[in-house]
């Protein structure tokens, strides 16, 4: 089976010969994974071990896009060198390791709705342009699966606005909440809109909103605030392709919000961590509704097993997650330099073996 049949399969529950999975490198160590095992560059390395590789299709902007002047937000702050302001307008300040960033939002100190309201938001007229249903038939003929970026709604925000800010507008001022997400949320309609018309298979979604023990704030906020515009979304897509897959990212312990995900729309639920979550309890309750994407933990057996453990891990996972077929493989998330090299190849080796 190619890839795109083994999408397929994977989607409809159907037990299949073949795995799909995939995992991603901090920088360092990737390059030290490239090295060790002697390929030139990441593409190679994913064709010789076999990692589902969709074709990403994303619109274009119709004309010049936008590039707001964000420095203004900034002019009380002494910006170091390695600095950058992302296109949220964002700052991203080094970090004292790997990828990590400090980030700094632009309207922590706004204090008025007006001031929201005067903030260049990303425009949805960038997320349309031109058609991209040949891109996809290519892709299909390659044997390729495709999947279409749509973000997040709840991180966005709250990196615009500020962590703490927003957590605080959620109760005492509600309004400037809705304003902000309102804006996200235009323009993550216009982007799934346009994935489900060009025949796009995937929408890739997602907002971290629990904590390694429970949800960062009550189901209730994040049923008016974040459930309703992502369920808009996803309703609006699936209008138009009905068998497209929505898959959505959110780390640490969402079990409390699982039932609430399905009834929105999502068919592909990553990361499952293991650590927060009972896979098999999961499995159970909602594989009937649900693709099971991870499961593989990046705080346990990744950088603290052996190459052992990690084959193990992954064998208990194909049998308990696994059986229906209805199953991706990854680690649950990005893997850090702490990572053996030899545990990564026992990772790919064991997800290449047949069912």
């Amino acid at each position: 089976m190619n890839q795109l049949e083994l999408f397929r399969a994977t989607m409809e529950r159907r037990q299949h010969e073949g795995w799909l999975y995939y995992l991603g490198f901090t920088p360092d160590l990737g390059k030290a994974f490239l090295e060790h095992t002697g390929f030139q560059d990441m593409e190679a390395m994913r064709r010789h071990f076999g990692l589902w590789q969709e074709r990403l299709i994303q619109p274009q902007p119709i004309g010049e896009p936008d590039k707001p002047d964000f420095s203004r937000y900034y002019s009380d702050i002494s910006i170091p060198d390695g600095a950058y302001i992302d296109g949220l307008g964002v700052l991203h300040l080094p970090g004292s390791m790997h990828h990590f960033t400090h980030y700094v939002s632009p309207l922590r100190h706004a204090s008025s709705l007006s001031e929201i309201e005067d903030f260049p938001f990303p425009s949805p007229r960038e997320y349309a342009g031109e058609d991209g249903t040949a891109a996809v038939a290519q892709a299909h003929a390659e044997g390729f699966s495709t999947v279409g970026s749509i973000g997040h709604m709840y991180e966005d925000a709250w990196q615009i606005r500020g962590y703490e800010e927003f957590l605080m507008d959620m109760l005492a001022a509600p309004a400037i909440c809705e304003y902000i997400l309102d804006r996200i949320f235009e323009r993550n309609m216009k982007k799934a809109v346009w994935a489900a018309r060009v025949g796009v298979d995937r929408l890739l979604c997602g907002d971290d909103v629990a904590s390694q023990q429970a949800m960062m704030f009550s189901v209730d906020r994040w049923r008016y605030f974040m459930k309703s515009r992502w369920q808009k979304v996803w309703e609006a897509a699936k209008a138009i392709k009905p068998d497209i897959g929505v898959w959505y990212h959110s780390d640490g312990n969402i079990m409390e919000i699982i039932p609430d995900l399905i009834e929105a729309g999502v068919d592909i639920l990553n990361p499952v961590q293991p650590e927060c979550l009972d896979v098999a309890e999961v499995k159970r309750r909602f594989g009937h509704r649900l693709v099971l994407d991870g499961t593989i933990g990046t705080q346990s057996v990744m950088p603290f097993g052996t190459p052992d453990d990690v084959r193990q891990t992954v064998r208990e996972m194909k049998r308990t997650a696994g059986y229906d077929g209805a199953l991706i493989l990854s680690p649950t998330h990005v893997l850090e330099p702490e990572v053996p090299i030899d545990n990564i190849l026992a990772f790919l080796e064991e997800c290449a073996q047949p069912y």
